[in-house]
């Protein structure tokens, strides 16, 4: 599969933003927090799994909910710089989180132009010569 690079660099930022995740809240694992990494984590990666095994319509969910994502992540990105100067940790969740949800576009977006090329109709055949007899 041509995606092996891509879907390591997925993992590997998948990694990072739910142990971003984990360390911007409290040990103890609430409700809240179920939910936010249930909602910021397993359904980005429930989407690259459907990616992955070459579901057309997963494709397409996946490019959808990444492209939102990646907005309320540079959103939350400009509000953190004009708010609070001293917010270094949730700039860098956030800019570890718009990487992920970048390559989860990316990701999504070659799998979809590349389940078309399997749907092209057969090349045409040339005739075939005449017979001699």
């Amino acid at each position: 599969m041509p995606q092996n690079p891509l879907f390591i660099l997925l993992l590997s930022t998948f990694v990072v933003e739910a142990g971003f995740l984990l360390l911007e809240n409290d040990p103890s694992f609430a409700q809240s927090m179920a939910w936010k990494v249930g909602f910021f984590a397993f359904i980005p990666l429930g989407l690259s799994l459907l990616v992955w095994l070459q579901f057309r319509w997963g494709a397409a969910i996946c490019v959808f909910y990444a492209t939102i994502a990646l907005a309320i992540d540079i959103a939350t990105m400009v509000q953190t710089l004009s708010t609070d100067a001293d917010a270094f940790a949730p700039i860098v969740a956030s800019i570890i989180s718009g990487l992920f949800y970048f390559c989860l576009i990316l990701c999504g977006w070659q799998s979809f132009s590349a389940l078309d090329q399997g749907l092209m109709p057969p090349k045409f055949r040339p005739p075939s010569p005449p017979s001699l007899s």
